[in-house]
């Protein structure tokens, strides 16, 4: 490895390291923390994916707007997209950086013919059986979500693989929603995916982390090296491997590794 530490002593530095951060307190200071304050799954759901799809920049700016969605959809996402009249979501006014309220209208309208026709978000994010990874199912739910008519602006918020993006904040999604485990921060509220084929949310901090540490050769923060990250990550851990996003979150945040 390029850190200059063995296979077994990387895996054991980021086993502890993602124990460290996977814990109920790194929700306080994390975007998490909006649908961790849901209990209904459709809310959490709904709440979570609105949430990721802002979370770029500062990240108490990207708390504060979140909780500023939920609170124009009442404070009940999932009763909100279905009921909320055209002419209720046509005052919306909301902006977080290039995100606005055309592509939150679209959204909201969007998320609510999902939930009505299309069997929610977990069934529109479940791949076919015997998938090894889940980036042709990202590209779908792509489809899916513009299957409507849509302003073409709003497109650009819903990142796609096969256009080469690292799809950081549907991965960061999918990891919110999938992985289980006893530490209280992710979900584990979708049972029909396997973890073992989530993507790592790549980003400038981890993917710096992950190049430090040998687990990344790629400098752009694309989808190639999303694969690469992948690959790695699951050479250590073929089950879990989305479990270390952890550890080089928090190296690369906390500790300006």
């Amino acid at each position: 490895m390029g850190s200059g530490l063995s296979k077994s002593e990387l895996k054991t530095f980021l086993e502890e390291k993602s124990n460290y951060y996977n814990n109920r307190s790194f929700i306080e200071t994390d975007p998490i923390q909006i649908p961790h304050s849901f209990n209904k799954k459709e809310d959490i759901e709904i709440s979570g994916f609105l949430t990721s799809i802002i979370s770029w920049g500062l990240r108490k700016t990207i708390i504060k707007n979140a909780f500023k969605m939920m609170k124009i959809m009442d404070n009940a996402p999932y009763d909100f997209i279905l009921n909320a009249t055209k002419n209720e979501i046509s005052k919306i006014k909301f902006v977080h950086r290039t995100f606005n309220h055309i592509d939150f209208r679209y959204f909201l309208s969007s998320l609510s013919e999902i939930y009505k026709y299309n069997g929610g978000l977990e069934n529109v994010f479940t791949p076919p059986n015997n998938e090894k990874n889940i980036h042709s199912t990202i590209h779908n739910f792509k489809k899916i979500f513009f299957q409507i008519s849509h302003p073409t602006r709003t497109t650009k918020h819903i990142a796609d693989p096969y256009k080469g993006s690292a799809c950081k904040r549907i991965n960061m999604f999918l990891r919110w929603m999938v992985r289980n485990d006893k530490n209280g921060v992710d979900f584990g509220l979708w049972k029909k995916i396997d973890k073992s084929i989530l993507s790592c949310p790549l980003d400038v901090h981890s993917g710096n982390v992950a190049r430090k540490l040998g687990l990344l050769n790629r400098t752009q923060n694309d989808h190639r090296s999303v694969l690469e990250l992948d690959k790695s990550l699951k050479e250590l851990n073929p089950v879990d491997p989305v479990k270390y996003d952890f550890a080089l979150f928090g190296l690369g945040v906390f500790e300006k590794f």
